[in-house]
C-alpha cells in the first residue's frame, strides 16, 4: 500500500493534525519543550497514589481533560497489599502504549486500515538486584520483549515497517533503550 493525498483508512488518528503540528514546531522549536509531570502520595507499606494532570507545553502550562490517577504497590507475594500494579509494570504499560499509538498513526498516515492491534510485551527481571541480595544484579528488567498481533488491509512487509516506523519515533522506547539524565534530590 502507498502513501496517497486521500488516505481512505479510518484508524481514528487525526494525522493532519500531527502533521501541522511537526510544520509549525519545525519554524518554533522553543514551543516543541515540553514537561511531563506526575506526583506520588505514598500511602502506607509500598503503595502509593500517582497523580497525571499540568503539564507544560507549545510555550505555556497546560492540563489534560481531567486529572489522572494511578496507584501502585506491589504484590502479596512480597508481602504488600497489592493495591495497583509495580511500578516497573508502568513501563511495560507506558511501551505497549506508545508503540501501539504509533502503529494507529501511522497507519493512518499511510492509508492502511486496521482492524486489530495487539501488543503483548514483557520483561525479565531478575529481582535479587532491588532486595540487595545481590550486589551484581541489576535493578531493573535484564531485557523487555514486544510481540504485535496485527490485522490489517496490508501485506507482512506492510506491517512490519509500522511497527519498525513506530519504534523510531516512540518516545518510550528511546527512553527505555538509551541512557536519560535523571536526577533526585530532597527539597
Amino acid at each position: 500500500m502507498t502513501t496517497t493525498e486521500s488516505p481512505t483508512a479510518d484508524n481514528g488518528v487525526n494525522v493532519q493534525h500531527l502533521l501541522d503540528a511537526r510544520a509549525a514546531l519545525t519554524d518554533a522549536p522553543e514551543a516543541a519543550q515540553f514537561q511531563w509531570r506526575a506526583t506520588s502520595t505514598w500511602d502506607r507499606g509500598v503503595h502509593t497514589q500517582i497523580k497525571v494532570q499540568p503539564f507544560f507545553g507549545l510555550g505555556a502550562e497546560q492540563s489534560h481533560e481531567g486529572e489522572h490517577t494511578f496507584d501502585a504497590d506491589h504484590p502479596a507475594v512480597f508481602g504488600a497489599t497489592d493495591n495497583g500494579i509495580t511500578p516497573i509494570e508502568y513501563l511495560l504499560v507506558g511501551l505497549a502504549s506508545c508503540l501501539s499509538a504509533g502503529v494507529a498513526s501511522v497507519a493512518q498516515n499511510r492509508g492502511i486500515q486496521l482492524r486489530s492491534v495487539e501488543a503483548s510485551v514483557s520483561g525479565n527481571h531478575d529481582i535479587r538486584g532491588i532486595l540487595g541480595a545481590d550486589s551484581d544484579v541489576r535493578n531493573g528488567f535484564n531485557d523487555v520483549h514486544v510481540s504485535f498481533k496485527i490485522d490489517a488491509d496490508a501485506s507482512r512487509e506492510e506491517i512490519e515497517a509500522l511497527v519498525a516506523q513506530s519504534q523510531k519515533r516512540s518516545a518510550v522506547f528511546d527512553a527505555l533503550t538509551n541512557p536519560t539524565d535523571v536526577s533526585v534530590e530532597v527539597v
